[in-house]
């Protein structure tokens, strides 16, 4: 890897990324609202109370298994009961006769005066099938699976903050609960600044390229549980975007903008969020994705991203994504890195923390794409993850760095 001539700049000119995270959380002050939704509407929310089981799970002592359920002391001299209920799950049990078994299925409620389950195949019918034999070992509490062995009446369940996927929908609707209480969705305002940039499905002219992070931003908030507010392209004037800038911190929660946050002529997204509101910060020691941006207007967030796809790509899961998740309510927004080995080796070391877009090859090291330009979408589509380069560090082939997968981000 080569230095890059903005890795040349004095560190001073540059937020630390850690500091501008923290600026980042820091900027969210209120909570989401909070609505009720049906559990079939629940899936990708975020829980807003934490949930509570009123029953324990199992309601009762029941069968793990088919067979029969016995008295352990009833078990002498050649271990042959008479039949004197059946029961399938669903149906309540009378007491156990004493010298008895009840043929049992499994999920059923043991009748009272049993103490284990004798799987089925381990028993011998009679030819009227009014006696059991039992064969093999047999032990106390054998195939019963206890009340409350699952969850406890009074349990806490669920926590404030936890996003609600299939099996914690299940768990919640294990309890009786059919409706929950979760924060409502942010609205997220996105637009793109360029004109060279024309829809996918139009013909592309000499100098245009496709607006591919339309439809990266809209697939990434969608993805957190969020309501997307899209103004599509906005053109390269002071007055549109100034208009732009305006409607969208009134109509959302956050604005997020891609391009047009450099200084050069045809960039005027920061002189629009200067002239309405404030910048708080500018210029992030991020690679790529230096012209990362925290302003406000009208007492709303807005995140200037920058134009190059590959850079929009790693600085939304990288400082949007925690900063989104945080002002959702989630109460886990960082994501994890473990260690791994690179099979490449880093020539220089940068001022940039720097994020590559790697895979992991068969003996489990980090491989490296071969191009990794802020401008291409492919090597993120090709990568399983990102391998983490800290500042002013150049680790070498074998050497283990941070790993961040992107099913832990995504």
């Amino acid at each position: 890897m080569t230095q890059a001539c903005c890795d040349q700049a004095p560190n001073n000119s540059l937020k630390n990324l850690d500091q501008a995270i923290a600026e980042l959380i820091d900027k969210c002050k209120a909570q989401p609202l909070i609505e009720e939704v049906a559990l079939t509407q629940a899936l990708g929310r975020v829980l807003a109370e934490d949930s509570y089981s009123t029953i324990s799970v199992p309601p009762e002592d029941n069968s793990a298994v088919d067979g029969y359920a016995v008295c352990l002391d009833d078990l002498s001299g050649d271990n042959t009961l008479r039949i004197s209920q059946r029961i399938p799950a669903g149906h309540a049990p009378g007491p156990l006769s004493p010298g008895t078994a009840a043929r049992i299925f499994t999920g059923a409620n043991i009748p009272a005066g049993a103490n284990c389950v004798v799987m089925q195949e381990n028993t011998t019918l009679s030819e009227d099938q009014q006696w059991v034999r039992i064969s093999g070992q047999v032990e106390l509490k054998q195939n019963i699976r206890p009340k409350g062995q699952d969850i406890q009446a009074g349990a806490v369940i669920l926590r404030k903050g936890d996003k609600l996927n299939p099996q914690r929908i299940g768990l919640i609707a294990s309890t009786g609960v059919p409706r929950i209480k979760v924060y409502k969705a942010l609205r997220i305002a996105i637009f793109s600044t360029g004109d060279e940039i024309i829809e996918p499905g139009t013909e592309l002219k000499t100098g245009q390229i496709y607006n591919s992070n339309r439809y990266l931003l809209d697939g990434f908030l969608k993805s957190l549980g969020m309501e997307v507010y899209d103004l599509g392209r906005i053109p390269d004037k002071l007055e549109n975007t100034l208009h732009a800038l305006e409607s969208a911190s009134r109509s959302a929660d956050v604005v997020i903008t891609t391009g047009g946050a450099s200084v050069g002529e045809e960039d005027y997204v920061q002189s629009a969020i200067r002239q309405l509101g404030q910048i708080d910060f500018w210029k992030v020691a991020v690679k790529p994705g230096k012209p990362f941006m925290l302003g406000e207007i009208n007492q709303k967030p807005i995140l200037g991203l920058p134009g190059n796809p590959g850079a929009v790509f790693v600085t939304f899961m990288i400082l949007a994504r925690p900063f989104l998740m945080h002002m959702q309510g989630y109460n886990r927004i960082h994501a994890k890195p473990y260690k791994l080995p690179i099979n490449f080796s880093i020539k220089k070391e940068g001022i940039r923390r720097e994020f590559l877009r790697v895979t992991r090859n068969e003996d489990n090291q980090l491989e490296l794409h071969p191009n990794q330009s802020s401008g291409m979408l492919s090597s993120a589509s090709w990568a399983e993850g990102l391998a983490i380069i800290m500042e002013n560090t150049s680790p070498q082939k074998g050497e283990r760095v941070d790993y961040l997968p992107f099913d832990s981000l995504l």
